[in-house]
């Protein structure tokens, strides 16, 4: 039997979107000027709290920017979440720097602010740290930030994931000196593509709007003093974010009611749902995720890029629920792989909350995992989280995920 395609998070549109891109059109405001991206800029400031926004063409663009406003210079040595997109971590390369991975954190699948003080124990100059939040919640950023503080660091906050999410009612993405959002077509909400760099430096705004247009400078011809990339929104693509922005309230409020059902449907299963602080924080819940407990685990080994897994009575694992989920058309995900476990990666500095964690990627103490981000991805899986899918749609992956611990 064929089922509609479930996917893990695709754009949810509003018809709003088609308004603005159109009067982009219709007024010829089809370049990287306009007045959807003058819009965004001013109401993701008063939505998210920041003085400064600038639109660029991806988060990635606005991650760039941010490193090279903290200062990186080749060779500095940059502290960065090792459980994350490698877009977190490229652009630090992108400026010759070389990211060190600091571990996860059980509580919130987040950089671990204890490993964080030990790195800074093993590598004293380091003077900017990357932090992100994964799949919507946010980190423990207050311990993160007094150890920054401690230190003289400067944070640059990656909120691609998590834009609408709080930790002690503030929004994410104005907790770092440099912030980036993202407007990625998975995201909670979308331009289709895009990003936007938040700060409260006026000078950073400025400065990052020249560098995001070639670094022209205020010539009668075009005139260059210093390097420049063409990092600017499109007004059309602005267009896109301007008709999402109203949405986002709703758009976390139908991700928090998927989140829910499926801890509720998990209860009495060997699992755990992506942990947040309840107390503190209110994530976006953009990906519902789980984490199957250590004695409910099947044999499973993965290489590079593949894997196998052998199935037992009342076990799974991650490989087994995704292939079951593909075959009702249903799209699930690893949870991301540590950036220190990537080849590209994997010669760079990773440090635990026991020290530096290279030589120890495998140990065990007191029945804990060492290097708990490797942990995770081992154990956990990213679940269909599209906001478009319908409570009898969830009701049938979660009978799916049920069976394979029969």
């Amino acid at each position: 039997m064929a089922f509609e395609k479930v996917w893990l998070s695709s754009p949810t549109m509003h018809g709003d979107e088609l308004k603005y891109v159109t009067e982009a059109y219709e007024t010829n405001w089809m370049s990287t000027v306009g007045a959807n991206i003058n819009e965004i800029e001013k109401q993701m400031c008063k939505k998210v709290g920041c003085k400064y926004a600038v639109a660029l063409s991806a988060g990635t663009a606005a991650l760039h920017l941010a490193v090279k406003l903290a200062g990186v210079k080749p060779g500095d040595k940059v502290f960065c979440s090792d459980m994350t997109f490698d877009a977190t971590v490229n652009p630090v390369v992108y400026e010759g720097g070389v990211p060190i991975f600091i571990d996860t954190e059980y509580d919130t699948w987040n950089m671990d602010p204890v490993a964080l003080e030990k790195a800074f124990e093993i590598y004293p100059d380091v003077k900017v740290v990357v932090v992100a939040h994964l799949y919507g919640t946010p980190g423990k950023i207050d311990e993160i930030k007094s150890v920054c503080d401690k230190h003289g660091a400067v944070i640059v906050e990656d909120a691609a994931e998590s834009l609408g999410a709080t930790y002690k009612d503030r929004q994410t993405g104005t907790f770092g000196k440099y912030n980036c959002i993202s407007f990625n077509g998975n995201k909670i909400i979308t331009g289709s593509s895009g990003g936007m760099l938040l700060t409260d430096s006026e000078w950073a705004a400025n400065k990052a709007r020249k560098w995001s247009t070639q670094s022209r400078e205020n010539a009668p011809w075009y005139q260059h003093e210093e390097l420049g990339y063409n990092y600017r929104m499109s007004n059309v693509i602005a267009g896109v974010v301007r008709g999402q922005i109203p949405y986002l309230e709703e758009h976390i409020a139908q991700k928090k009611a998927i989140y829910m059902r499926y801890k509720e449907a998990f209860k009495d299963l060997p699992v755990k749902m992506n942990p947040y602080d309840e107390e503190n924080s209110e994530p976006n819940f953009w990906l519902s995720c789980m984490i199957i407990d250590e004695s409910a685990m099947c044999k499973q080994v993965r290489s590079e890029q593949d894997y196998c897994y052998v199935s037992e009575n009342g076990k799974t694992c991650p490989q087994e629920i995704l292939d079951k989920l593909t075959e009702i058309n249903a799209e699930g995900r690893p949870i991301w792989k540590p950036m220190h476990m990537q080849p590209i990666y994997r010669m760079n500095g990773f440090v635990t909350k026991y020290g530096n964690g290279r030589a120890q990627t495998n140990a065990y103490i007191q029945g804990g995992a060492i290097d708990i981000g490797m942990d995770i991805f081992s154990r956990g899986l990213c679940l269909p989280s599209d906001n478009k899918m319908t409570p009898e749609q969830q009701d049938r992956i979660i009978e799916v995920i049920k069976r394979c611990f029969e």
